[in-house]
């Protein structure tokens, strides 16, 4: 046998043993994977009585919109992710009492809070609520002109993925935008009529009385609603049943996590009975309701602390997340799993937020060009082709994020590599199914869905 052919048998042999790896290793649902198979079943479509007055429907699209019935009329809380859904959504309300909409309130302006308004607007009178700086995450990328966000949040949203895919969004049922600019265009047919321009304002609409409140967290836009007969609070995104997305991977400011902590304060200091997140099922029972909140609360709290903490012992990012670890008395809790939301991308949050990019290392003022240091690195292997031995090894080895990291050389110095795009592409996709934050997993094989395309170009 020549050379050439010892050569090509080699080749072949190790991409067989790399496809069984990765086959073998996808093939037996991980036990992320079955977490967030059973985690499905928060998201059944339901409307939920939480108290004498309010109803919240679930399920429907990917955040709950609730219904204050009132004596002459209702008031609609958030509206949903699209007019399509709303539309199903006030059907079925009316179905429970039929009286016509008054108001609606936003608490935040995230797309998928706002944008099935149109669908709640039984008369042009309809008062729309929000508060002062409604939207202001959007408007302050808009006016900077980043839009990236965009399909960031596209791929983190799983939209390139297939149904078998794509299991749930950690918060939400898996949803699919049915027209172009459904959740991200400029679809704005319905405006706020009204702001909140004070800490506290109480509002009385149909008979109901209700108070919104400022409440930055999430945004800087949001505030909670706060009704005192029957002690329901509508949390917003500043609370749902998951570690929370102190930072979004789609790209957004720093979230002021200190007011977050505050705007739960907030919530526990009016003792509610109920609490409807901006997400997930509501919390009943004002038991449940104080123990939820408060974990939820102290669990942050103690994140950040500990994350200054380190940081003034001058600890970089990448070693503040192995210092800060949740204790057990959180991480095992259900609601404060990191489904949507990642503690570490918190604890990289911070401290961008308050220091910035430069992590503290002199080495690091001027770090190498990516190309510069995979040129090196590449060295130190025997080149390109032994970057990418050592990729295919790593995953042989399940070493996932060591091949894509070594993957990540080869495109540097060869962007048109296809060796290399797939096994970037199959070490993100073992990435994607171990690890249980829904929105990452999501990123992972929709970045696996973009390689594996260029590769066959």
């Amino acid at each position: 046998m020549n050379t050439f052919a010892r050569l090509l048998l080699c080749v072949l042999s190790t991409m067989v043993c790399l496809s069984l790896t990765v086959s073998t290793a996808l093939a037996v649902d991980s036990e992320a994977t079955k977490m967030l198979k059973k985690r499905s079943a928060e998201f059944d479509k339901d409307i939920i009585k939480v108290s004498e007055s309010v109803y919240t429907a679930v399920g429907y699209g990917v955040s709950p919109v609730s219904m204050i019935v009132g004596n002459t009329g209702i008031v609609i809380v958030d509206t949903g992710i699209s007019v399509e859904s709303g539309t199903q959504i006030r059907a079925d309300f009316r179905a429970i009492v039929d009286k016509p909409v008054v108001a609606i309130i936003f608490t935040h302006g995230h797309p998928d809070h706002v944008r099935g308004a149109a669908a709640f607007m039984d008369s042009p009178d309809v008062e729309v609520w929000a508060r002062e700086g409604f939207d202001h995450e959007h408007h302050a990328l808009e006016k900077a002109g980043i839009n990236i966000q965009k399909r960031r949040g596209g791929m983190q949203a799983g939209f390139l993925l297939s149904e078998e895919q794509r299991i749930n969004n950690g918060i939400a049922k898996a949803y699919w935008p049915k027209r172009k600019g459904a959740i991200f265009g400029a679809d704005d047919n319905v405006k706020p009529t009204h702001f909140l321009r004070s800490d506290r304002e109480t509002l009385s609409i149909a008979g109901i009385e209700l108070e919104l409140v400022s409440a930055t967290g999430e945004t800087y836009d949001h505030l909670y609603v706060w009704l005192p007969s029957e002690k329901v609070a509508f949390a917003g995104d500043n609370f749902y049943k998951s570690w929370p997305n102190l930072y979004a991977i789609r790209g957004s400011q720093y979230r002021d996590i200190l007011s977050w902590v505050n705007a739960i304060e907030k919530i526990l200091a009016e003792e509610p009975t109920a609490v409807v997140g901006g997400h997930t099922r509501p919390v009943i029972g004002q038991q449940q309701v104080a123990e939820t909140l408060t974990n939820f609360k102290d669990a942050i709290s103690f994140l950040f602390n500990k994350t200054v903490e380190g940081i003034n012992l001058g600890l970089t990012p990448s070693h503040l997340v192995d210092y800060v670890q949740l204790p057990r008395k959180y991480a095992e809790l259900d609601y404060l799993r990191p489904y949507y939301g990642n503690p570490e991308w918190a604890v990289r949050s911070i401290f961008n937020g308050y220091l910035g990019w430069f992590d503290g290392n002199a080495t690091n003022l001027f770090p190498l060009s990516d190309e510069e240091e995979a040129k090196k690195v590449a060295k130190l292997a025997g080149g390109v082709d032994g970057l990418l031995r050592k990729a295919e090894q790593a995953i042989i080895d399940k070493d996932f994020q060591w091949a894509a990291q070594l993957c990540d050389y080869v495109l540097s110095l060869e962007p048109l590599n296809k060796a290399a795009m797939i096994s970037k592409a199959d070490a993100l996709s073992a990435l994607a199914d171990d690890i249980l934050t829904a929105t990452a997993r999501n990123y992972y094989l929709s970045s696996a869905i973009q390689l594996r395309k260029r590769a066959q170009q």
